[in-house]
């Protein structure tokens, strides 16, 4: 069990974090890191609670991050910039927030003498478009350059070289974790579950891409903080 501890979260107001909050509130001190971009952590019953402190920030704001996050014992960055459409709107962004928001994160916390682990953020992406029962040691694939898709998960995989090479310089205890199109209550912004739910809701029609036949792996929202919590104990 994490009890005791303080943890800063960067993206703490997301979908994910907001749900992993739900498991750490009653017994550490959580800083919540967020531009508020999205809010998933608005709707739940623990939004208020005493032992969450709110910071409203950017990742690209080293200064602000570093300030924020004195004294915590684990930080998890979960701040990014994800989905399809958002790449294909603004690939700069995608990449400036993914690659320098990591750094970032990384620098803020590497000369800390009460870190305990540093929790990253990476995505199934960086396994390729045939990605089928993946292995963590397999080899990561990225399509050419200038294909849309590809440019949110070459951002993805630079943070984790860079989270592997603090590690092997810094000697920052780490730990990378790639969600695989995570999906549950509280889910805001982008994902197929979700849209088809409220599609459905609506009557509308599902709008299913290419012949139906593709697949993807999906993950429950509460399985997903069960792997992170293994990982933070």
């Amino acid at each position: 069990m994490i009890k005791n501890k303080k943890i800063f979260i960067t993206g703490g107001a997301g979908f994910i974090s907001s749900t992993l909050i739900g498991r750490l509130v009653e017994d550490n001190e959580i800083t919540v890191y967020d531009n508020f971009n999205r809010n998933a952590l608005q709707h739940t019953e623990y939004n208020n609670h005493p032992n969450i402190e709110v910071i409203e920030g950017d990742v690209l704001d080293l200064d602000s991050m570093k300030q924020g996050s004195l004294g915590a014992q684990i930080f998890i960055h979960a701040a990014g910039i994800a989905g399809i459409d958002n790449t294909v709107k603004d690939p700069v962004n995608t990449l400036r927030v993914n690659m320098l928001g990591t750094a970032n994160a990384l620098e803020s916390i590497k000369d800390s003498s009460c870190i305990e682990r540093f929790i990253e953020f990476s995505t199934s992406e960086v396994f390729g478009s045939n990605a089928l029962n993946s292995e963590e040691t397999d080899s990561a694939e990225i399509g050419a350059v200038g294909a849309a898709r590809w440019t949110y998960a070459m951002s993805k995989l630079a943070g984790e070289h860079l989270t592997h090479a603090y590690y092997k310089k810094y000697n920052l205890p780490n730990c990378t974790v790639r969600p695989f199109n995570v999906y549950g209550p509280g889910q805001v912004g982008e994902g197929a579950i979700s849209v088809m739910l409220r599609k459905a809701l609506k009557n509308e029609p599902l709008v299913v891409f290419g012949n139906g036949s593709q697949i993807r792996a999906w993950l429950y929202v509460d399985d997903m903080v069960e792997g992170l919590m293994k990982c933070l104990e």
